[in-house]
């Protein structure tokens, strides 16, 4: 029996699986917190990961180990591979200024969404790479190589001797914004307009998904890894048509799709995804805190917050919820509050706010599959996973608000399920079909008039 490991290296913390290579059988599982903030030094994620493999069993029988992480990220590096600074993550917005400045100096929108697949908005590492030769210009000037997240850890994990051994894949690699998912190269024009200058800058080689790019020095073989949402997909075992909610510190709604996207406004990212096809992608910046604030203002437990959302009718009795806690992504509103709107006398109860909110957050994922329908993505199934799938009223509210049956799997870490299916498909030479387990159809009727009033408090505070 050939063992496996993936790891999710996400915002908050990072889980690691250790897998049976062929059936997929969970053997150990270990994980560890991230501190918070929007910029952190990767040490931190690297000591966390040595962590989570002690939790794990450590990796002495393991044969092949790959790193899912969170996109977009900036690790910034000098010439003897030394952190230059905190990394910026994807939820840091002070680069949105950045990100408009990169997209007009492309060529505009369009151009930009031709080039790489996206418009920039300030989640993206261009857009972090600009930042800092604006407003840190001379620890821009000591750059010699950029990472993303994943990538960093891939090089620690082999010993980190020269940028040789950095590499990435095609999926997260199409979250930097310089680089073409459709010819899988990067777009060193973009990345010398992000940095303004031409000094020639080490980038992570592309590894195929079904490679490995390395090895640690104890002999086990690293995978090329991915992003989240990609590793997520490959975890579920989409096929093309299949859309997946995914509810963690962000939201997203992604596709896998067979033909890539260019889309102008900056609503979906034309992400590539794992097995050569590609990952239209909606994000939102507000998903399960959301559920975490709920709780929070009304002194209630999970549990409790859906028994109190399941007991109010559809729309929260005119209570609705704009959630941009941390501003928004999509729309592209990085400076934008929540707001809260029709609330009276007698709609001010626990069990309304609890609805509104989980509706609130649900009601921007919505538009995100619509915004997938609106690019000609084809959508045959809707998956609903991450840790706020578990709870029972966001599977009813979703269903009732997507007008669609949406299937949630077994509550799992599809990240680091992807990655260590990606790395038994490098070890057997074909990706394994594992059994996902028993999986939850929650079919509800479609409430439209709650995504109407929803639009309407939308489009009418453009502004906050």
């Amino acid at each position: 029996m050939a063992l496996i490991a993936g790891v999710d290296s996400s915002t908050q913390s990072v889980k690691v699986v250790v897998r049976d290579a062929e059936s997929g059988a969970l053997i150990r599982e270990g994980r560890a917190a991230h501190p918070d903030g929007t910029e952190v030094d990767p040490q931190n994620w690297w000591l966390a990961l040595q962590e989570a493999f002690l939790q794990a069993g450590g990796l002495g029988d393991v044969a092949a180990i790959s790193i899912g992480g969170q996109q977009h990220g900036l690790v910034a590096l000098d010439s003897k591979g030394e952190v230059l600074r905190p990394a910026l993550l994807w939820n840091d917005t002070r680069s949105a200024g950045a990100a408009e400045d990169l997209n007009r100096e492309a060529g505009g929108n369009q151009a930009m969404a031709d080039a790489t697949g996206s418009v920039l908005v300030a989640s993206f590492t261009a857009s972090k790479v600009r930042w800092m030769a604006d407003h840190e210009p001379v620890l821009a000037a000591h750059i010699g190589a950029i990472a993303l997240p994943h990538d960093w850890l891939s090089w620690k994990l082999q010993g980190a001797k020269d940028f040789s051994q950095l590499f990435t894949d095609r999926s997260d690699a199409s979250g930097t914004g310089y680089f073409d998912p459709v010819t899988s190269t990067y777009r060193r024009d973009l990345l010398t307009l992000a940095l303004k200058s031409e000094r020639e800058i080490y980038l992570p080689r592309i590894v195929a998904s079904n490679e490995f790019g390395g090895s640690t020095p104890q002999g086990v073989k690293i995978g090329a890894g991915a992003g989240d949402n990609a590793g997520a997909a490959f975890g579920v075992q989409a096929q093309p048509g299949d859309v997946i909610v995914s509810l963690g510190t962000s939201g997203t709604a992604f596709s896998v799709s067979t033909t890539p996207t260019h889309e102008a406004t900056g609503t979906v990212a034309g992400f590539a995804d794992l097995t050569g096809n590609y990952l239209p992608l909606v994000c939102t910046l507000n998903a399960a805190r959301i559920l975490d604030a709920a709780a929070r203002i009304l002194g209630v437990t999970f549990d409790r917050l859906s028994e109190l959302a399941l007991t109010a009718p559809a729309g929260a009795n005119g209570l609705t919820l704009l959630p941009y806690f941390e501003g928004e992504r999509t729309p592209n509103r990085p400076d934008a509050t929540g707001v809260f709107a029709g609330m009276n006398l007698s709609n001010s109860n626990p069990e309304n706010i609890a609805r509104a909110m989980i509706e609130g957050m649900l009601a921007g994922l919505a538009d995100a599959v619509d915004a997938l329908v609106q690019q000609g993505v084809a959508i045959h199934r809707i998956f609903l996973v991450g840790g706020a799938a578990k709870n029972p009223a966001v599977g009813a509210i979703a269903s009732a608000l997507f007008g669609r049956e949406v299937i949630i799997p077994p509550t799992g870490e599809y990240v680091a399920d992807g990655a260590a299916r990606q790395a038994a498909w490098a070890l057997l030479g074909e990706a394994p079909q594992w059994n996902l387990g028993k999986v939850t159809h929650v079919q509800s009727k479609a409430t439209p008039h709650v995504m109407e009033k929803y639009r309407t408090l939308r489009d009418a505070t453009v502004s906050w």
